[in-house]
């Protein structure tokens, strides 16, 4: 067990110091996953009080999420006329799009730290904090179940597995399309029906049950016809070195499943246009062991949060999906704190990104922006994630991801459910729905 010490970070508005030590307990200037209650000396960033802990008045589970802050102003709107007013509070990647794109803007309102989590997650984050060991070179984790494993991090890797391993309910059915959208902003939707069963976080489990299997997931495509019926199965592990995660492909056309040869790191993913590659999903995903990780500790940055106006039911996808970028009408940004780790290729390692920057937030560990890098030092693609708090669960989760390439002008956007079912995490899925017998057998239906 780790020794109980009282932790306290600093944090700076410009750079990147902080202070950690180099093992410690949660005290009562952190959250249970690690946050800093106290906002900040500006009063520009809150104190976070528990997060957004019960649905709005009149809510009912089904609903497309009302908005909480519908009615916040736009505190300042950014572009590239006054940007260098704002350069210190806005990654690279979000830079180099706004003066790729001169029409892209972004409207910072207020800030309100929304993120919370079920409170049989908080504990066992609490506990986690006194056990959890990063495994063999840090290729997966041990000591841990449910909760965040690390929630005072002492380097990059602790902080990227507390994204892999965040919490995100039990059990998940939604149905969400993904597309590439062009230059000239043509695009063609894929509408494609998920299910997930999350393995860690499930109550009751113990570290003996994992199995080293973090969760299964599958999904079939719906439209457009000439796909339909195509369908995906992973089993996704926790050390992936040890044990690589599992792929199969269902293909109507064939009648057969096929075990898919490989899918980690710089493999694409399959219905993705050749814009996503395996570990870009989620924003990141998968074995550590290709870079160097560096925390770089906290910083205040602004970033796309409480996006409830981008998921909105009265909102249509040509009103998302605009050339270039998404409409900067929909998005939202807020100034919070965030962690940033900093991925390096290691030496001799091939993958095409060779450099990453990643931006995490404190209150949640959801990834909500990452800069990357080729081999040049040229920053090439620009990743965010729009995330909500879907509050009946309660839990913090992606509406849409987006990953931008800088040099041709399309991006690939996924999750747009606006005109869909909301997420239901009331599902009742178990491990035996995520087998390739039975991805054949639902093929064929």
């Amino acid at each position: 067990m780790k020794p109980l010490l009282f932790a306290m970070f600093g944090v700076l508005a410009t750079g990147l110091s902080f202070s950690t030590p180099s093992s410690a307990q949660l005290s009562d200037t952190l959250s249970p996953v690690g946050a800093i209650l106290a906002g900040n000396k500006e009063g520009t960033i809150p104190a976070w009080t528990g997060g957004i802990k019960q649905p709005p008045a009149g809510y009912k589970v089904g609903q497309q999420h009302p908005d909480p802050y519908a009615a916040d102003p736009i505190l300042s709107t950014i572009t590239t006329a006054n940007l260098d007013a704002y350069r210190s509070q806005l990654s690279d990647g979000i830079i180099k799009l706004m003066e790729k794109h001169p029409s892209f803007k972004v409207n910072v309102y207020p800030s309100h730290r929304s993120a919370a989590l079920p409170e049989r997650i908080y504990q066992s984050s609490i506990r986690n904090a006194q056990s959890a060991e990063l495994a063999f070179r840090g290729h997966g984790v041990t000591g841990a179940v449910a909760g965040i494993p690390f929630p005072v991090p002492e380097n990059g890797q602790q902080a990227i597995w507390n994204h892999t391993m965040r919490y995100r309910g039990d059990a998940v059915e939604y149905t969400a399309s993904r597309t590439a959208v062009q230059p000239d902003g043509s695009y063609d939707l894929a509408k494609l029906k998920r299910q997930v069963f999350f393995n860690y976080g499930r109550a009751g489990l113990e570290e003996s049950d994992l199995k080293n299997t973090l969760f299964f997931y599958k999904h079939k495509i719906i439209e457009p016809p000439r796909s339909a019926g195509t369908s995906l199965l992973l089993k996704e592990t926790i050390d992936q070195v040890v044990a690589p995660r599992k792929g199969w492909q269902y293909y109507p056309d064939q009648r057969k499943v096929r075990r898919l040869p490989g899918l980690a790191y710089s493999d694409i993913m399959p219905d993705t246009s050749g814009m996503l590659t395996a570990d870009t999903a989620d924003m990141y995903n998968g074995a550590l062991d290709k870079y160097d990780w560096e925390l770089k500790g906290r910083q205040e940055f602004i970033v796309p949060y409480n996006s409830y106006k981008l998921h909105g039911s009265d909102v249509q996808y040509e009103d998302i999906i605009k050339p270039g970028t998404m409409n900067p009408d929909l998005l939202r940004y807020e100034l919070h704190r965030v962690w940033v780790v900093e991925a390096t290729l290691r030496t001799g390692i091939k993958h095409p990104y060779a450099k990453r920057r990643f931006y995490i937030d404190e209150d949640s560990w959801q990834i909500l922006m990452v800069d990357i890098y080729n081999a040049e030092g040229e920053l090439i693609h620009y990743q965010e994630a729009h995330p909500i708090n879907y509050y009946e669960v309660p839990l913090v989760l992606s509406t849409a991801e987006v990953i931008y390439d800088l040099t041709d002008g399309r991006y690939f956007v996924d999750g747009l459910s606006n005109q869909e079912d909301e997420y239901d995490f009331s599902v009742q899925l178990k491990k035996r729905d995520f087998t390739s017998a039975g991805l054949r057998r639902e093929g064929g239906r």
